[in-house]
């Protein structure tokens, strides 16, 4: 496919994102419903109609996977960035399933295999419904549920079987973009989880059933520092390329987060460059995310009455 239109389009399109001075200023709203006046000013045109925060994020990104759309003739391309929703309502149907109660509002719609679906496959404890990369985990997640009642390792197996969906794609994908994003969640992923698992003195066995393979990493050297200790995972992050991962990580797991966001968004501006791929379509789609994800800290933040520089730590850098 030639993208050469469609870059010129999310070009145009990327004017309207929002930039770190607009967050300033979103910031040093008094209230949050002058936040939602000022975002309303920039284009959400649903934030003055819209109170309820999710629904308010949930209508961009119906926005933008919308706009992906028009743009792109094979949405498939993009399933990479749907497959945690996937396994986020395999979870919601297994627990569902497992104590027969009807929860209104438990699935994410921007999925690559219809919720419905997911239900009914382990409802009826049929995996063929379901694709290859999920059906073995669906069926192991339940049993751990259902019979050992472990909810603990129920959410590990989807965990995992959802970062080698992500891997996967990456590593079929033909755009450089996508695998990077690909590669890049799920080594932050594994870190995060090593991290964790060492703070809680984790058992090896855990620890190696938890982590999934990839590409920066190596696992077993991770998994190994994992079953030492949080200083340990912090040294073998200083031997590859997430050495700086380290000092975010033992600021705290929230700083981490905001480092791995940070390091996507600064590896992906190279994109605004390039004019005939799919990279900056892709780009434009994390760089959306970022956004509503920061403009959902700024208006929690607002909700909850925290200080402005509370606020303000959790910023994410913008792609614009």
């Amino acid at each position: 496919m030639d993208y050469i239109f469609a870059v010129a389009r999310i070009r145009y399109k990327e004017m309207s994102l929002l930039t770190s001075q607009f967050l300033e200023r979103l910031i040093a709203c008094e209230t949050y419903k002058e936040c939602l006046s000022l975002l309303n000013e920039k284009g959400w045109t649903e934030a003055e109609s819209n109170k309820d925060i999710n629904a308010l994020l949930q209508a961009q990104r119906d926005q933008t996977w919308a706009y992906i759309a028009e743009l792109v003739d094979d949405t498939s391309k993009f399933d990479v960035f749907k497959y945690a929703n996937d396994f986020h309502n395999l979870k919601a149907a297994i627990k569902l399933a497992c104590t027969n109660v009807e929860v209104e509002n438990v699935f994410n719609y921007h999925s690559s295999i219809s919720p419905d679906v997911i239900y009914q496959a382990v409802k009826q404890q049929d995996y063929s419904l379901l694709p290859e990369y999920m059906a073995s985990a669906a069926q192991k997640a339940y049993d751990e549920l259902s019979i050992n009642k472990d909810g603990q390792m129920c959410d590990v197996i989807i965990d995992k079987a959802a970062l080698e969906a992500i891997l996967k794609a990456g590593g079929e994908a033909d755009d450089e973009v996508i695998a990077f994003y690909a590669e890049t969640t799920v080594a932050c992923a594994d870190i995060k989880i090593a991290a964790r698992c060492a703070k809680m003195s984790k058992p090896a066995s855990f620890i190696t059933q938890a982590l999934a393979e990839c590409n920066t990493l190596n696992i077993a050297e991770l998994s190994s520092a994992a079953t030492k200790s949080f200083d340990d995972v912090c040294a073998y992050l200083s031997t590859t390329i997430y050495s700086e991962a380290a000092n975010a990580l033992r600021s705290s797991f929230s700083e981490f987060e905001c480092w791995c966001d940070n390091y996507i968004i600064e590896r992906i501006r190279e994109q605004k460059y390039n004019s005939d791929t799919l990279g900056p379509i892709v780009a434009y789609m994390i760089a959306k995310e970022n956004e509503i994800k920061v403009v959902k800290i700024i208006l929690s933040g607002k909700l909850n009455e925290l200080k402005t520089e509370s606020i303000r730590e959790r910023l994410r850098q913008m792609y614009v």
